[in-house]
């Protein structure tokens, strides 16, 4: 996501540079991951007698993966189930008979440096970032704005109609005046924890029953209709706000707060070559494992396939059935697949989770969303257009585009002057998705053009493409049925639920050892900082249920959970 009608503007954010950065810390876990997998100390230590200890790690996505690594160097022996390929949502596609280096991004394409632990994995496995095109972010060349058939063309938001900027200050005064935006900012770039739970728990008592549109209503600063669809259509890059209109309020706020939509970067190759290279990266420094090691040696070069059933055994053990037959049981496993999974394509027994897991696995709300990316000749959008005259205007052919038609997003991605280059068509969610479920790559591609040709009745995109469409609808993949969670109002205590699923000294022993993880589990479910915070959650778990402990100097999420623990609403 990332803003059009930017976030919050206030006179203290002159002076950024002199100031903390914004990260994801917090707010309802305000726990420094970014610190904790920096320590020397690293993440903890096992009994000798529990070294070469199997545990399994239920999904091949970025939780999994970093799951699986930091399981490794601590001297346990993970044995990684994935359905189809490493990477999950990471999911980097190429075109058929195209240059290999053209990539398509169908899930997740584009990270805010307030990624802090992301960032830690990146910089590791030696991956290069570069800015990504969001509409008006500095380095997008330009950006058009195309709402009831009117088109405005734009390279920074003064060019915009007044209109725009009486939205964004519409959106800043509801920020500051309904939830202390300025205030929370600054007690996470000082990181001040009695501050932000301060802050927080009076905010997520008040609004956990609270839409996002209805906290629009409420602000004085949005009373205009006028205003809120504006703000709802082309507010957020991805094709406004719209889509997240229905979900809590609460889910916005840890969005902004922490500038998540802010300053995005794509990696350089794609971004499923973050897990690809955490499977193959040998470590420099593992306890029992020889030099040399990495998961895919571990693992004989190739993972274990789909699991098909999981229960509960003798003596608190978590069996595992596979799709080749194999059954393995183990004293630990972390599930990190979408959890919807639990409910549908594995074969669970009742007693993997307390009935009240369960509860808020079934309540689970997930966003559907659509992409469809076509190869082409090169950067053609970086052409001056010209009038009927002939004469340059001295704008570009082609923007990046956010529309209420049918396409709604549209992103340009060149990789250099006449080289080949992608066209993201269309980026979609929810109700906008759905509208293209029944329709394949080819069908979807000629409605995208008819759309984009009247927002560009003078650009012949069909004659750049040089090779087939790709596409995806995350909501018809069956290992995933949806993009990523998205918590309704009431569901706070649901996810309160599955994200402190790692603390399990309070539950009965025989609910004991698996581990839930990914990004739906975490606070911040579609971004990857989510995945890897609750993967090194869970390695915690891990870690504590067979006997170890971290070093007194670096104090693990469990070892602090007490002093941070989310807040808890009354559930009588």
């Amino acid at each position: 996501m990332t803003s059009t009608v930017p976030t919050a503007v206030h006179d203290e954010q002159a002076d950024a540079h002199a100031r903390p950065p914004l990260t994801m810390f917090g707010p309802d876990f305000p726990y420094a991951y970014d610190d904790y997998l920096a320590h020397p100390a690293g993440l903890g230590q096992l009994p000798a007698t529990e070294l070469g200890t199997e545990v399994a790690v239920i999904g091949g996505g970025l939780s999994g993966i970093v799951t699986a690594y930091e399981l490794m160097k601590m001297g346990l022996k993970p044995v990684l189930y994935e359905a189809d390929r490493i990477g999950g949502r990471l999911r980097t596609e190429t075109f058929e008979g195209c240059d290999p280096d053209l990539t398509a991004e169908m899930g997740a394409m584009r990270f805010p440096p307030c990624s802090t632990a992301l960032n830690h994995y990146i910089g590791l496995v030696g991956l290069e970032t570069r800015p990504f095109p969001n509409p008006l972010a500095p380095g997008t060349p330009s950006t058009v704005v195309d709402l009831k058939g009117v088109s405005h063309y734009a390279r920074t938001l003064d060019d915009l109609p007044e209109v725009y900027h009486r939205v964004m200050e519409a959106w800043n005064s509801c920020l500051e005046e309904g939830a202390g935006f300025s205030d929370m900012q600054r007690a996470i770039r000082e990181r001040d924890v009695p501050r932000i739970r301060e802050i927080w728990a009076g905010l997520v008592d008040k609004l956990d029953n609270q839409t996002f549109y209805g906290f629009l209503c409420d602000a004085p600063s949005f009373r205009s209709f006028r205003h809120r669809e504006i703000f709802g259509q082309v507010g957020f890059g991805t094709g406004g706000w719209d889509t997240d209109f229905p979900n809590s309020i609460l889910e916005i706020l840890r969005v902004v707060y922490t500038g998540a939509d802010d300053d995005h970067r794509g990696i350089v190759g794609g971004s499923q070559q973050l897990p690809q290279r955490l499977w193959e990266r040998e470590p420099d420094k593992t306890v029992h494992w020889p030099p040399g090691t990495s998961l895919r040696s571990l693992h004989g070069g190739a993972h274990r396939p789909a699991v098909t059933r999981l229960h509960r055994t003798a003596g608190n053990r978590v069996t595992v059935t596979d799709a080749a037959g194999d059954v393995r049981t183990y004293r630990a496993a972390v599930f990190t697949a979408q959890s919807w999974m639990l409910l549908s394509k594995i074969d669970c027994s009742d007693e993997l989770l307390p009935i009240d897991h369960w509860t808020a696995v079934e309540r689970t709300h997930y966003m559907e969303s659509s992409k469809l990316f076509v190869p082409v000749d090169r950067p053609f959008w970086l052409d001056q257009a010209v009038d009927a005259r002939g004469e340059p205007t001295g704008r570009d052919v082609m923007s990046m585009t956010l529309t209420d038609r049918m396409t709604r997003g549209t992103y340009l991605l060149d990789n250099g002057p006449g080289r080949p280059a992608v066209i993201c068509l269309s980026y979609t969610w929810c109700d906008d998705s759905l509208k293209w479920l029944p329709l394949d790559a080819n069908e979807r591609l000629e409605v995208m053009l008819k759309s984009l040709r009247e927002i560009y009745p003078g650009v012949d995109i069909r004659k750049h493409i040089i090779g087939n469409p790709v596409t995806v609808s995350w909501e018809n993949e069956p290992c995933f049925m949806g993009a990523f969670k998205a918590n309704l109002p009431g569901h706070y205590r649901y996810q309160r639920r599955l994200f402190t699923h790692f603390m399990q000294d309070g539950l009965p022993e025989d609910r004991r050892g698996l581990f839930l993880a990914g990004d739906d589990i975490s606070w911040t479910a579609g971004w990857a900082e989510g995945a890897v915070q609750t993967a090194l959650n869970a390695v915690w778990g891990v870690m504590h249920h067979l006997g170890g402990a971290t070093d007194p100097a670096n104090p693990g999420p469990g070892d602090l959970f007490d002093e941070l623990a989310p807040v808890e609403l009354p559930e009588d």
